[in-house]
C-alpha cells in the first residue's frame, strides 16, 4: 500500500464494500485497517465495517505501519496538535529531549516525530525542520517546519512569534506583574548566569511575567518571552525575582512538589508564513502542575 491516501466518496455504499472496490488489498488487510483505526471518515476514525458512506464523504487511509508509529507517539505522550503543509505543532512531555545531545542521539522528540512521518507518508515523506527547542525537563508546545525555507522564515521573524509559558515558582514575586531584562552568559559547565550589565559573551534577555494565583507558598505565573535564550525563564526567575521555578534544583529551588520541573510551554501564536493568517495553539497545564492550582485558566484552556 502506498502512503497516506485521501479519497472522496462518489456513491452511497457500506464502508467495507467501498474499500474492497478501491483498494487492491486482501479482505484480511482491509479488516486490519478498520480494526487498528487506519480509516477515517471526515476526519473521524471509523472501525465499523458496515458504516454507511454518503456522496461527498472524505476518506483518509493510513498505512498500518504509520498507525503503529502513531501509537508509539501516543504511548510516549506525544501529541500532534496541528499539522499542515508548512507547519507541525507538537505537545512534548517532560523528560524528553527536543533534539539529540552528546549523550542521547535517538530518544528525542525529533527522532520519534521523524520516524512517525516516515512511516506515514513514505513516498511523500519530508524531513521535519527544527525551528526551536525547549528544555528536556520542560513540557509543552514545540514548532517544526515542513521545509528549510519555512524554517528560515520563522527563525528570521522569531521575535514576532508569541511564546507563552506557565511556571510554578517558589514564593511570591514582589510585583503582580513586571518585565525582567538581564544579560545571560553560559559557562563551560553549561550553567547559565544572569547579570544586570552586559559582559563580553553575554546575550540580552527580556521576559514578561504576570502572577495568576498564589497559594501555599507557591505562585503560578504566566510568562511571555521576547527573547528565547537557553534557560532564560529558569535563571531569571531564580536570580532576578528570587523565586526559582519549583523543582529546578539546578537553579537553587528548595522544593519539588510536582516531582518535575514546574515549567510548561503553554502557548504559541504566529502569523502563518504562507497564508498570513494569525494562528494560535494552547496546551493546558499537565496534571501534576494543574493539581497545585486547580481551576486556574491555564489548567483548563484548550
Amino acid at each position: 500500500m502506498p502512503g497516506l491516501q485521501k479519497l472522496t466518496v462518489s456513491r452511497e455504499e457500506l464502508l467495507m464494500a467501498y474499500l474492497g472496490s478501491v483498494l487492491e488489498q486482501k479482505r484480511t488487510t482491509i479488516k486490519n485497517l478498520l480494526k487498528y483505526g487506519a480509516i477515517a471518515v471526515n476526519g473521524k476514525r471509523v472501525r465499523q465495517f458496515d458504516h454507511r458512506l454518503r456522496p461527498g464523504d472524505e476518506l483518509t487511509i493510513t498505512p498500518l505501519k504509520a498507525v503503529a508509529a502513531g501509537r508509539q507517539l501516543e504511548a510516549a505522550r506525544i501529541h500532534v496538535v496541528y499539522e499542515d503543509d508548512d507547519l507541525i505543532v507538537v505537545d512534548k512531555p517532560t523528560g524528553l529531549l527536543t533534539v539529540a545531545s552528546e549523550h542521547n542521539k535517538t530518544d528525542t522528540l525529533f527522532f520519534r516525530l521523524n520516524e512517525y512521518l516516515q512511516q506515514r507518508d513514505r513516498r511523500r515523506y519530508v524531513r521535519p525542520q527544527v525551528v526551536h527547542r525547549i528544555d528536556e525537563e520542560t513540557s509543552g508546545l514545540v514548532l517544526f517546519a515542513r521545509s528549510p525555507e519555512i524554517k528560515q522564515q520563522l527563525q528570521d521573524n522569531w521575535s514576532a512569534v508569541e511564546k507563552t509559558y506557565w511556571a510554578i515558582v517558589e514564593g511570591q514575586p514582589p510585583e503582580a506583574q513586571g518585565t525582567i531584562t538581564s544579560h545571560l552568559v553560559e559557562s563551560r559547565s553549561l550553567q547559565v548566569y544572569s547579570h544586570d550589565h552586559p559582559t563580553g559573551a553575554s546575550r540580552p534577555a527580556t521576559t514578561h511575567y504576570r502572577v495568576l494565583q498564589t497559594r501555599d507558598g507557591f505562585s503560578l505565573l504566566e510568562v511571555r518571552l521576547e527573547t528565547g535564550r537557553k534557560h532564560q525563564i529558569r535563571v531569571q526567575m531564580a536570580t532576578q525575582l528570587r523565586c526559582p521555578v519549583a523543582g529546578d534544583l539546578r537553579y537553587h529551588a528548595k522544593s519539588n512538589p510536582c516531582r518535575r520541573l514546574a515549567l510548561h510551554a503553554g502557548g504559541i501564536s504566529l502569523v502563518h508564513p504562507k497564508t498570513g493568517e494569525r494562528m494560535k495553539w494552547q496546551s493546558p497545564l499537565p496534571g501534576r502542575l494543574a493539581r497545585m492550582f486547580p481551576g486556574s485558566r491555564s489548567s483548563t484552556s484548550k
